[in-house]
């Protein structure tokens, strides 16, 4: 059980926590739908990094939509998937050789979409864990 009871505003239990204050449910969920689609980073490889930060991020109802699949994952795909469990572990120290890694691969502007969603992908999550949100069918 979450650990404050849902609003009426919002499509999924995610939304309908943050539905409280119907302006931030419907920012958030747009800010959300933008960084879902192809951009810089491809939508694939944004999910691959989702579901890594899913896995330290403490959200149930974010870990329930799967584990990373590395049997697919493309150079760039392991990159950024190998730099989201840096920033798992080491949160605002990351070295700057991280960054070097990445640059060997990316541009600047495709770091700077990595970065931003990971964290409003991070956010999320500990919203989520926060609230005690577990996916709809174990709840």
């Amino acid at each position: 059980m979450t650990r404050i009871i849902e609003s009426q505003f919002g499509e999924t239990p995610f939304q309908r926590l943050l539905g409280h204050n119907k302006d931030v449910m419907e920012k958030w969920s747009q800010l959300g739908d933008v960084f879902e689609k192809n951009g810089l980073l491809t939508s694939k490889l944004k999910e691959q990094v989702r579901r890594t930060l899913a896995q330290g991020n403490g959200c149930e109802y974010c870990k329930a939509k799967g584990k990373p699949n590395p049997v697919n994952f493309e150079e760039k795909t392991s990159i950024a998937v190998g730099f989201a469990e840096v920033f798992l572990k080491q949160k605002s120290k990351i070295a700057e050789s991280s960054f070097e890694v990445l640059r060997e691969s990316f541009s600047e502007e495709e770091i700077s979409e990595l970065c931003a969603f990971i964290s409003f992908t991070t956010a999320s999550q500990y919203f989520g864990a926060m609230m005690k949100l577990k996916p709809e069918n174990i709840q």
